[in-house]
């Protein structure tokens, strides 16, 4: 099948499941946070973020199509066992740090949409149900069901949000000097940390590695799909972007924003009572719409965490200590990814009854790690016209890597140093 034939609506499919996995209760929070601090002038950081987090998942992309391999085999084989091993430590942890949070994001959504009683106590109650509903659709629905339940969840997301931006009426020439022109309203050292978490806040860490896995499920596994595939992450990160946009524009049009404190999954509640604040009559109406949307971000984040990561986790055990020879099929039905599958579903749901405020930088520091190390993989694999011929790195996509890595890194040295 040449690319040519392929039709736009077979196109488009993982590129949007990416944007649903990667936008979680972190980058809402972060968007409001930042408009509320810096207001729309900071647009421009959103679009960077998006375009660095393209320039790396088309590389993963292209190195698949052309070699067959996913980039964890392709970098782990040509690692040693001691690598290997790291790379798994790093992937528990990080997978113990999100499941805790994203567990923790749609009890407090829960809460706030329908009320058990104690705050606290719903947060444990939702956080476990909605990881046992997504287990469950995971398990027993696969590839398919999971795809369109988080179709569902990223029309409640994208579009209530995006409604509810146009709905504060912002000044429009303002939003579109944000986008064009970098500035700051204020220059100190704070301004500058929000507005490179804002970069790196954009489109997800770890879970830009999933999209490699996505397309083997689809049966894209031939250079004749690299332009859908590009076609197709583009309309997936345009998404992120337009929905990091429109939340920098909620936030910078309430009042007050910057003073809430720092930002989680309650401030989404905050900002929900004061859109109710804002938009008068219907404002219980925005309230109720908003807090879908938030829950519809939070639910597709965490589906398509339990979905996705463990495919990461059976394909570093099955290239544990071995190189160049056969190795099993990873899917859905594998045990291995089975067995991943339930531990991510239930050991970070410790986090719903242990305060981890001590261990908030290593998380956001195993977080912004991912991406950096990511562009330098594609550096060294996609750089080689052995590997790749026709299909290496270009100077462009050079310049985009070297900037991720730039970038990146800068976020992970701040989240250590707040």
């Amino acid at each position: 099948m040449r690319s040519s034939r392929i039709g736009i609506f077979t196109i488009i499919g993982p590129g949007i499941l990416v944007a649903a996995t990667g936008v979680g209760a972190g980058d809402l929070a972060t968007g409001a946070f930042a408009g509320g601090r810096l207001g729309v002038t900071v647009l421009w950081a959103v679009l960077i973020g998006a375009g660095l987090k393209y320039a790396i998942n088309e590389g993963l992309t292209r190195w698949q199509l052309v070699t067959g391999d996913t980039l964890i085999e392709g970098a782990m084989t040509r690692c040693g066992t001691f690598v290997q091993s790291c790379f798994l430590i790093y992937l528990l942890i990080w997978s113990c740090f999100v499941g805790a949070a994203l567990m923790s994001a749609c009890g407090v959504a829960g809460h706030a949409i329908f009320p058990l009683g104690d705050p606290a106590r719903d947060k444990i109650v939702y956080g476990l149900l909605h990881s046992l509903v997504a287990l469950i659709l995971v398990r027993m629905g696969g590839y398919k069901l999971f795809e369109k339940v988080m179709a569902v969840c990223i029309g409640a997301m994208f579009l209530i949000v995006i409604a509810t931006a146009i709905a504060l009426q912002p000044a429009w020439d303002e939003v579109v000097r944000g986008l064009l022109v970098p500035s700051f309203t204020r220059r100190d050292a704070e301004d500058f940390q929000w507005t490179i978490a804002l970069i790196g806040g954009v489109g997800g860490t770890v879970t830009v590695l999933c999209y490699g896995y996505w397309i083997r499920e689809e049966g894209r596994q031939s250079t004749d799909w690299i332009v859908p595939c590009r076609i197709d992450l583009g309309v997936g990160y345009g998404m992120t972007a337009l929905f990091g946009i429109a939340m920098v524009i909620i936030g910078s049009q309430l009042s007050d924003m910057e003073n809430v404190g720092k930002p989680n999954a309650n401030l989404v509640v905050t900002i929900a009572d004061r859109l109710e604040l804002a938009l008068g009559a219907a404002g219980p109406i925005a309230r109720h719409a908003f807090l879908l949307g938030a829950w519809g971000a939070f639910f597709s984040s965490l589906l398509g965490v339990w979905q996705s990561v463990p495919y990461l986790f059976a394909d570093v055990c099955s290239l544990m200590g071995r190189r160049n020879t056969e190795r099993p099929v990873i899917n859905e039905k594998s045990k291995i990814y089975q067995w991943f599958l339930y531990g991510i579903a239930t050991v970070p749901a410790i986090g719903l009854f242990v305060d981890f405020k001590q261990v908030q930088k290593l998380y956001a520091f195993i977080g912004a790690l991912c991406i950096p190390m990511l562009a330098i993989v594609l550096l060294w694999l996609n750089g080689s016209e052995q590997r790749l011929g026709v299909y290496r790195n270009s100077w462009r996509t050079v310049i985009l890597l070297v900037a991720a890595v730039v970038f990146f890194a800068i976020v992970g040295s701040l989240s250590v140093l707040k």
